[in-house]
């Protein structure tokens, strides 16, 4: 059994080969803006898998999402905007940030104080961003 972190970075290692000077022309191709159509198949292909409770085409539909996500994630980096490990780093600290509950302060919460001091830091959120 291989460990997860091993699997993900064959998956970017395969990527970065799918779009290098020997790879294939169709991924050399693609932009961000190119790849929004899948996106949106893949997307609607996850939810007929969850819809129908197909759990092996859920694992196939999710592989590819993530292939997309992972590759416009290549494609910025390879434009200087970003690379996958800044993803990885701004979601993580997003669910950290939004979770004082499980990360910090350990207070006992029910499911309706949940979502409003969730709702309460994505406002902070979005007025710090929106003010910087």
């Amino acid at each position: 059994m291989t460990h997860t972190s091993d699997n993900f970075l064959s998956l970017i290692a395969t990527i970065r080969q799918l779009r290098s000077e020997q790879g294939c022309p169709w991924d050399r191709k693609q932009t961000t803006r190119s790849l929004k159509k899948y996106l949106i198949e893949e997307f609607n292909e996850i939810i007929d898998a969850i819809d129908q409770d197909d759990h092996e085409n859920l694992c196939e539909e999710l592989g590819d999402f993530l292939y997309l996500i992972l590759m416009i994630g290549e494609i910025n980096r390879n434009e200087g905007s970003f690379t996958i490990e800044e993803i990885f780093d701004s979601i993580n600290q997003k669910l950290i940030r939004r979770h004082p509950h499980v990360f910090s302060s350990r207070k006992e919460l029910n499911e309706s104080e949940l979502r409003l001091q969730w709702n309460a830091i994505k406002e902070r959120e979005k007025d710090t961003k929106n003010n910087s």
